[in-house]
């Protein structure tokens, strides 16, 4: 039986910038907190505070932005001025309403993988922000299905996967972060491609499964295409 490879996409920081603004935005920050701490400790306490927030929050802007208020509150024992809290929730807004800046490439290598092999983004993050984003970005006529789930992890792949009637085996699932785009993949018996994006927010790091049959790292995502040709020299996976 021979199947195409669904090619899946992680969004941020696969496909468009997102971690370098939320680095801007921490910066900013520090500079508002700076008379209460110093720099490394506000972030260190931004990180703990986000961590404990996740279960609540979940992931994305929205949740930061609580946190880092959450924070503000915290190191400086409940008198953090109004115009400060004002400042941190206008910073938040700021970020929200950021435009979609593509990676270089990206357009170009999912136009052409478009016309071979079915493509799926999969993200995680806030429901309405991530929509906003995948129309801003002109790419959602490229993909056949659009999913935004609140976690990457084993369970949900395995429920998406199920939902659209695609075995484990047959999916590529390309992203910048190890934790949620490649070892869940991996372990469900899937493809991972890595591709790193200069910065990576500390809960999404983990240990590189190196030697792994199913997983690859590329330079960027203008060598996918490439590899995916190799990989599946007739276009689809023989089982």
């Amino acid at each position: 039986m021979q199947d195409k490879p669904l090619l899946a996409f992680d969004a941020d920081d696969t496909l468009w910038h997102n971690e370098s603004f939320f680095a801007l935005t921490e910066e900013a920050f520090t500079q508002l907190l700076a008379p209460y701490a110093e720099p490394g400790a506000l972030r260190e306490r931004l990180t703990r505070t986000e961590r404990r927030n996740l279960g609540i929050f979940g992931y994305g802007v929205k949740g930061f932005t609580l946190s880092m208020i959450e924070t503000a509150i915290d190191v400086t024992d409940g008198t953090v001025p109004a115009m400060v809290l004002q400042a941190l929730l206008d910073l938040g807004k700021e970020m929200m309403a950021h435009p979609v800046t593509l990676l270089d490439g990206v357009g170009d290598v999912l136009e052409q993988l478009a016309t071979r092999f079915p493509l799926m983004l999969i993200t995680k993050g806030d429901l309405f922000h991530q929509e906003n984003k995948v129309a801003r970005s002109g790419l959602a006529d490229l993909f056949t299905a659009v999913e935004i789930v609140s976690e990457k992890d084993t369970m949900s792949y395995s429920r998406l996967l199920a939902r659209h009637g695609v075995a484990p085996e047959r999916l590529v699932m390309v992203g910048n972060s190890l934790r949620s785009d490649v070892l869940p993949i991996l372990d469900i018996g899937g493809w991972g491609v890595h591709i790193p994006y200069p910065l990576t927010w500390d809960h999404e790091q983990a240990p590189e499964p190196l030697g792994h049959p199913r997983y690859v790292r590329l330079s960027g995502i203008r060598d996918v295409p490439m590899w995916v040709e190799a990989q599946f020299p007739s276009g689809s996976i023989v089982g």
